[in-house]
């Protein structure tokens, strides 16, 4: 028996310098199912192009598969002694993660374990126990069905791939029997067939079901792979480039849901489409290649859906779902995902779209620098979930950077999602998003014990992304955070609600108008978890600076209420003074109605109303345990410990109907802060209207939660807009944050307009009013 570490040969030579000519990467001698599987092979291994990157990358994979190697017992049924053998799905799918990280890097040229002669046996050994003691097709579906019917035949696969001629056609076959069974169908689940695959759990099935079917030669399972991607069994009704309006997947205006309520472009969406990516690669210029608006479909989805939620090569964390609790998925790992997918989307697209995918990956490279795309290091905190950058996607993206692809102009926007009650904000210095839910989508999601600390990432939180702080939710932020004091929201100092799956809210008043890519204004109703706090919550975005209105601030449970204007993570022993009103503040202190705060490095904070505010910096400590004890993607007991700055309104106990006006001004010099107090004028701020007014630009801009007038204009019903001047003539943009209205009124000085909202599904409307 042959151990050729190349295991199933190529059918044909794959040029390296397949971009720098701009043609698309050249058809294999072969396009048969052994071709489709070399392919899948080199995703995982890479082609050995050298280059410092991609020698630090097999290192480090060197480093953890070498440890895991070195733990591994192939004498005894239970490989290593920390994960114990037995039914249920708490402990095998880390057993098929470890194998899959020795087994590829011992099919890595130039790793360390290349060079182990008698790795092969061990391997095989290894995973023929795995197979006899956990996995097969007589193992019964205890636990999350997903491990069974996902997680684990992708490490298989991904095994079985490198492994190549180690394994005998009988061994090959043998492993594969519990996918056959656990992914017979990837239209449906195995554990219960009345259950119709969507989102990313198709894709990764319809990805499963091609590789082993190549595997098997099985050219009908290739088939039914691909039919999965467009639905062909259910009609297309859930295919994955199929637009929606509802449920799972990438929606009309954008957006992508998973669970049907969790916004999840910095995860489910990324999962989707790096199988996509995958299965274009996989199929190209064979009979089982995905049609070319299937291909187009899917790079448009990663432009429109993905890529607006991308801050210096992360993603920003309201799409990120409980993963935002995961040790190894920060925010910087999910950015490099999607780097990834877009780069294997290039490999192969047509143009428009292959330029405009190649620049959008090298500028996130480029702008990535807490946690270079091209640096991969510390691999031992990832044990599944999201793929970490491995040498496949160093070499790749260094293929791609030495086309010198055209990075698109750094350029201001603003855009409202409405369908997943998501918004994000950019300007050229630092860009924001919130995190909320309504009656449509979830306040947070805690499932399968994770995302521990996630009760009020849904109540209003205001994100801040600034270029020279890129670490900020990356650097431990979730495990060492006053996860009950996040920037934006107003909580009652009490311990927390009880976690729920996927809560929603009671209103359905959540979302916004968008005027331009500068300026925009978003709105809130919120009622707490628990039902007893209640508040009318605005933020107004503008090229400088977010306005921040909070009114109807109700609470009768004798708890202190207040609101975060800032808990900043300054890092390990951070540093920064804290300024109000030119006078250094100490580690604690109670200020009474400021103008205004400075903290260095991170910008400016101006006070709208009088306040009573406190600052607070102190050290916190907490580990990522605390926030994920998931049987499979539990964080480590390791503490950190991290420097906070935070800035809170109080309300006191028992308010009623309080306020709060203040602006957000993130990068502003402290001569920014003190020039911006009279950029911005309140206009009313009261549980009916909640409007400012931009001085330079004259612009109102105003969330009405009920028919009511400010400043000459009056709505008929539950509206926000934003009303300024175009080429000299009046422009309106509206839109209904309820979604449920057929029509809303606006009067304005000489003008009474009915603008039609039934079906905008919280878009906005734009109309230029003589």
């Amino acid at each position: 028996m042959s151990l050729n570490r190349r295991g199933f040969v190529l059918g044909g030579a794959l040029a390296v310098g397949w971009l720098s000519t701009g043609a698309a990467l050249p058809a294999a001698a072969g396009t048969g199912p052994a071709e489709i599987v070399a392919r899948y092979r080199e995703l995982q291994v890479g082609r050995g192009r050298r280059t410092p990157e991609r020698d630090q990358a097999v290192a480090a994979l060197d480093e953890l598969a070498g440890a895991y190697e070195a733990a591994m017992n192939t004498a005894a049924d239970q490989l290593w002694d920390d994960l114990p053998t037995g039914p249920g799905s708490t402990y095998f799918p880390k057993m098929y993660y470890r194998l899959r990280c020795i087994a590829v890097a011992w099919a890595t040229p130039g790793s360390a374990l290349s060079t182990r002669p008698e790795l092969p046996e061990r391997l095989r050994t290894a995973l023929g126990t795995l197979y006899r003691v956990q996995y097969n097709e007589n193992t019964a579906e205890e636990g999350n069905w997903y491990v069974y019917e996902i997680g684990v035949p992708l490490w298989l696969l991904q095994i079985i791939a490198v492994l190549g001629e180690v394994l005998t056609p009988e061994e090959r076959e043998r492993f594969l029997r519990p996918v056959l069974r656990f992914v017979a169908d990837p239209n449906r689940r195995a554990k219960d067939p009345s259950v119709v695959e969507t989102g990313a759990n198709r894709s990764d099935k319809a990805l499963i079901a091609v590789v082993s079917g190549a595997m098997l030669g099985d050219t009908d399972r290739i088939r039914l792979g691909i039919d999965a991607v467009t639905d062909v069994a259910g009609g297309g009704a859930a295919s994955l480039v199929r637009r929606v309006t509802e449920g799972d997947g990438f929606h009309t205006d954008g957006s992508f849901l998973q669970h049907e309520v969790v916004p999840y472009a910095g995860h489910y969406a990324l999962v989707l489409l790096t199988s996509l990516a995958g299965l274009t690669a996989l199929t190209r210029d064979t009979e089982w290649e995905l049609a070319r608006e299937v291909r187009e479909e899917a790079c448009a989805a990663l432009i429109d859906g993905c890529a607006p939620f991308v801050f210096a090569g992360s993603m920003v964390e309201p799409v990120r779902g409980r993963f935002l609790s995961r040790q190894g998925e920060t925010a910087h790992d999910a950015g490099h995902q999607l780097i990834a997918a877009a780069v294997l989307f290039a490999r192969t697209a047509a143009e428009p779209a292959r330029s405009r995918l190649a620049g959008l990956a090298a500028s996130w490279i480029d702008a990535g620098t807490w946690a270079p795309y091209l640096e991969v290091s510390g691999l031992d905190r990832f044990s599944g979930g999201l793929h970490p950058v491995g040498v496949a996607e160093v070499e790749y993206a260094q293929e791609l950077l030495d086309t010198g692809p055209g990075r698109p102009e750094t350029a201001a926007l603003h855009r409202v999602f409405g369908q997943q009650d998501r918004m994000v904000h950019a300007t050229p210095g630092w860009s924001a998003s919130l995190g909320i839910g309504s009656s449509r989508i979830c306040r947070y999601e805690s499932i399968n014990l994770m995302n521990l600390h996630g009760w009020y990432t849904g109540d209003g939180v205001l994100y801040v992304f600034l270029p020279t702080d890129q670490g900020h939710y990356s650097d431990a932020f979730w495990p060492t955070v006053d996860a009950t004091l996040l920037p934006g929201t107003t909580t009652k100092d009490v311990a927390p609600p009880e976690l729920a799956d996927t809560p929603l809210a009671p209103h359905d008043f959540a979302g916004g108008a968008r005027y331009d890519d500068r300026f925009g204004a978003q709105g809130l109703d919120f009622t707490s978890q628990d039902g007893t706090l209640a508040a009318r919550k605005s933020w107004f975005f503008t090229p400088d600076g977010v306005v921040c209105l909070g009114a109807g601030i109700t609470d009768g449970t004798g708890a202190a209420v207040r609101t975060t204007v800032e808990n900043r993570n300054l890092g390990e022993g951070g540093r920064g003074t804290l300024l109000a009103d030119g006078i250094p503040v100490p580690e604690r202190a109670e200020l009474r109605n400021p103008g205004w705060l400075h903290l260095a490095g991170i910008g400016g904070y101006v006070f709208l109303a009088d306040a009573a505010v406190t600052a607070v910096r102190e050290d916190r400590t907490g580990n990522w345990w605390d926030v994920d004890q998931g049987a499979n993607t539990g964080g480590t007991t390791t503490p950190y410990t991290r420097r906070y700055q935070k800035v809170l309104v109080e309300h006191g106990a028992r308010p009623t109907d309080a306020s709060y006006a203040y602006a957000v001004l993130p990068g502003a010099s402290v001569a920014d802060t003190v020039a911006a107090r009279s950029r911005w004028q309140v206009r009313a701020n009261d549980p009916v209207v909640q409007a400012i007014r931009s001085r330079r630009e004259n612009l109102l801009m105003a969330n009405f939660h009920a028919a009511g007038a400010v400043d000459g204009v009056a709505v008929s019903g539950p509206a926000s807009l934003v009303v300024g001047s175009h080429r000299g003539r009046r422009r309106l943009a509206i839109a209904d944050p309820t979604q449920r209205q057929e029509v809303i009124q606006v009067s304005l000085p000489g003008a009474v307009v009915d603008v039609p909202v039934a079906g905008a599904r919280g878009d906005t409307r734009v109309l230029d009013i003589g």
